[in-house]
């Protein structure tokens, strides 16, 4: 999948298509829910038809930071959502910052100088309440008044609720993981830059890879169990693995101001993955985070952990949503 993030980042002579041009839909998607992931599917079977560029317009950060001065943590960050785009099959995908200047600029300049002369747009694929421009006055209404192609998605609804962020986010944070599952149309994850820690882990055996979430929303402390993906992997592989999200009790005397460290043991995997990213799929939680004797006590109940995961782990599917991948 090409990334251009600003218009300046735009590939010399246009979007890779057959015929030139692309289909373009637009939105912050945060979570790419099941109503995000229909505008998806749809946007890559037309554009595959046509012979034109899946295309999806996204904003770097969170619009109701500039609307509002305030914005919720994400599910799902601009580098999260990335891989997400890709995994589903769209070939383009131009990331803007939502500034005040693009907060003022018009629907038609937004039409004109974005999504025509910047992106070639042939034709839009949006969600029932997709707007951009000053004042929200894009709509599909708009864009059909001007003369273009549209096509909009109905609300999505997963056993009789409607999927949306705000409804996912507070799944997430009461640890629902089925409920957050049910509407993401994926199980839960997070997806974060390994950074260095204090190789405790490898020290007990047990290796882990120290995810920075950035602003990214995960569920409550303790120990799951889940799988593990290594982003831009060529051989796209897949771990099972456990996580501890939490303030490691007992080997920190003080519980930092934070939300919490997010650790993740690679069943099978021992290379240095400093600097990847790697995203994280809950599956089920194993048990609370809680304080040992010392740190054989740890080590001990870690290797319960271990076997305890790879068998659950065992009977789950590694692949969960996001079937619309057109790789």
């Amino acid at each position: 999948m090409i990334r251009s993030f600003g218009l300046e980042q735009l590939p010399a002579g246009g979007v890779p298509s057959t015929n030139g041009g692309s289909i373009v839909s637009i939105g912050v998607f945060d979570g790419v829910h099941v109503g995000h992931q229909a505008i998806l599917e749809a946007n890559v079977a037309l554009a595959k038809a046509e012979g034109l560029t899946s295309s999806v317009v996204t904003f770097a950060g969170h619009p109701k930071q500039v609307l509002l001065g305030r914005a919720p943590k994400t599910l799902t960050t601009i580098a999260h959502r990335l891989a997400l785009f890709e995994r589903a099959g769209i070939e383009h995908t131009l990331v803007l910052e939502f500034t005040e200047e693009l907060r003022n600029m018009s629907a038609l300049t937004f039409l004109q100088d974005i999504l025509l002369d910047g992106l070639d747009a042939r034709a839009f694929l949006l969600g029932f309440d997709s707007k951009f421009g000053r004042g929200q006055e894009g709509s599909a209404a708009f864009l059909q008044a001007q003369g273009q192609k549209v096509q909009v998605i109905d609300r999505v609804l997963a056993r009789d609720r409607a999927a949306s962020s705000t409804a996912i986010r507070e799944a997430v944070e009461l640890g629902d993981l089925v409920g957050a599952s049910n509407m993401l149309g994926r199980r839960v994850s997070v997806l974060g830059q390994v950074v260095h820690g204090n190789a405790l882990g490898r020290t007990l055996g047990f290796p882990t890879a120290n995810l920075n979430l950035e602003h990214e929303l995960h569920p409550p402390g303790g120990v799951y169990a889940g799988f593990a993906r290594l982003i831009g992997d060529p051989d796209r592989r897949r771990f099972p693995a456990m996580a501890n999200i939490g303030y490691r009790p007992t080997v920190q005397s003080q519980v930092p101001q934070s939300s919490g460290m997010v650790e993740v043991h690679l069943i099978g995997l021992s290379e240095d993955l400093y600097g990847s990213q790697v995203e994280f799929e809950f599956v089920e939680r194993l048990r609370e985070e809680k304080q040992f004797e010392g740190l054989d006590a740890l080590k001990t109940q870690l290797a319960a952990d271990r076997i305890a995961t790879s068998e659950l782990l065992s009977e789950k599917a590694p692949d969960f949503g996001l079937g619309i991948s057109h790789q």
